[in-house]
């Protein structure tokens, strides 16, 4: 057997093809396309959802946020699509960028140094999006 492909390249050639067949569009598909159809919540919104809105004394919504960056961080930061959101709207929420970035640099401690060079790197790409939008 000298074919060179993995099993996981294999698995995805496979859902590729299966992709292409079920929808022609699909061949195109970019994650980052379809993420970039999702919009950013209000803050007002986001307190409704996430924040004070169960409980008046409870954490607001940025620091749920920023909870869940720590979280999805000691994940692995696995869901690039689901993390990058989350940046966004934590930074919609009012976290800096120093937080953010505090955030995931304290889970180096418990995820490790790669857990947290991975989330870093798409906390940094969420951030380099957001100062161009604002140029």
């Amino acid at each position: 057997m000298t074919d060179a492909k993995t099993p996981f390249e294999l698995m995805m050639s496979q859902a590729q093809e299966m992709a292409k067949a079920f929808n022609p569009a699909l061949e195109t598909f970019s994650p980052k396309g379809f993420e970039a159809l999702w919009p950013t919540m209000p803050k007002d919104m986001m307190e409704m959802a996430f924040g004070k809105g169960i409980s008046k004394d409870g954490l607001d919504a940025k620091t749920r946020l920023l909870l869940t960056i720590a979280g999805m961080t000691m994940q692995g930061a696995q869901a690039e699509t689901p993390f990058r959101m989350t940046v966004r709207h934590a930074m919609e929420a009012g976290a800096s960028k120093d937080e953010i970035a505090e955030t995931i640099a304290q889970m180096s401690m418990f995820a490790g140094i790669p857990a947290m060079t991975r989330a870093m790197d798409l906390a940094r790409e969420v951030m380099e999006d957001n100062k161009e939008d604002e140029q």
